[in-house]
């Protein structure tokens, strides 16, 4: 089993490789399937997953809240930076900056970058809780010591 051969933090990177993939996967998914608001809100909750894999990718050992609150806050400096007209010009020259800058600002998009930031938390959280070291059990010889329990 992979789970076994790789530990700690190489482990926790691919992880949150595979995360990032499925998440793309997810986002044009969604694209191809949906339309309107369903494709743009859960293109914008799935932009902000994948920036929290990446911050995990990057720090493996990053707490859930920290890697969380780090893409949300990339999310909406870039949602931010729209309001001036440089995420458009790039995304005139460049598919990349569009799909990472995209080119207008809209309020909206912060609400459903927050609800990504949670869904990144809840998943990375689950990953750690899993991924935890399983303490065995003192035992009972150990617990009671010249007939004092502890």
């Amino acid at each position: 089993m992979i789970h076994r051969a790789i530990g700690g933090p190489a482990r926790t990177r691919l992880v949150a490789a595979v995360a990032a993939v499925v998440t793309v996967v997810a986002g044009l998914a969604v694209r191809a399937t949906a339309q309107g608001s369903v494709a743009k809100y859960a293109g914008d909750a799935l932009y902000t997953v994948l920036i929290v894999t990446l911050v995990v990718l990057v720090a493996p050992r990053s707490r859930p809240v920290a890697a969380a609150g780090a893409a949300l806050a990339f999310s909406w400096a870039v949602e931010f930076l729209q309001l001036t007209p440089v995420p458009a010009e790039l995304s005139r020259q460049s598919v990349i900056a569009r799909l990472v800058l995209g080119s207008t600002f809209n309020a909206p998009d912060l609400l459903w970058y927050a609800v990504g930031a949670v869904l990144g938390w809840l998943a990375h959280t689950s990953f750690m809780r899993r991924s935890a070291p399983v303490s065995p059990p003192v035992p009972l010889h150990v617990q009671v010591r010249n007939g004092d329990a502890r």
